[in-house]
């Protein structure tokens, strides 16, 4: 029950920051719901293909899409109020980016895999969904530039399943990766904690 409500508040939260990038592009309303649409629900299902999960959870539960659309449109009246959208983008990506990453992990967990590739289900969940809403939109996706982004995925994935085998509180366990993982991603922004990246400087000779 805990996780599908961090769910719910998940999709919500993506279908938002998804939202407010098509608005920075200038796209319709249709637009910014199919973005919102494929922010929210795009890791999940890319990980329910790979992990032979079917029904997919957005086709199992129509009532998704109705909560994507919904956040996107909602985001879309009031963004006339909302003075600073990045820094609004940036806290709601980072809430579903944790959130997506401790439900990656728990619907891995059922097939009883590895614990590294539970971690990695969890990575995916986090990151694609982001991923295709910056394809889609026309940008280098931020997973691939030099932020704590997929970083912050697994170390969130990796404290949720490390909890979990030390038996902490099945209940307890998701709020605290969620909440180290969302304090790990603000203190990264704030710091600007980036890793190392690479020119086109380093490759001379290969020309």
């Amino acid at each position: 029950m805990l996780l599908h409500t961090i769910y719910l508040i998940a999709i919500v939260a993506e279908a938002m920051s998804g939202a407010i990038m098509g608005m920075r592009r200038g796209m319709d309303l249709f637009g910014l719901c199919l973005i919102g649409t494929v922010t929210a629900l795009g890791g999940g299902s890319i990980r329910d293909v790979l992990l032979g999960h079917y029904p997919l959870g957005w086709i199992a539960h129509p009532e998704y899409l109705l909560f994507t659309i919904g956040a996107s449109i909602a985001t879309a009246l009031v963004a006339r109020f909302m003075h600073h959208l990045r820094t609004v983008f940036l806290l709601v990506d980072a809430l579903g980016l944790v959130a997506f990453s401790v439900i990656g992990c728990d619907v891995a967990r059922a097939f009883d895999l590895h614990p590294g590739i539970v971690v990695l289900a969890g990575v995916m969940t986090g990151v694609f969904g982001g991923l295709l809403r910056d394809v889609l939109c026309n940008q280098i996706p931020l997973v691939l530039q030099r932020e704590f982004y997929a970083t912050v995925a697994l170390f969130t994935g990796a404290l949720y399943v490390g909890l979990l085998r030390f038996e902490i509180d099945p209940a307890l366990a998701p709020l605290l990766a969620i909440g180290a993982g969302f304090l790990f991603r603000l203190l990264a922004m704030r710091f600007h904690w980036q890793l190392p990246s690479f020119n086109s400087d380093r490759l001379r000779g290969f020309d």
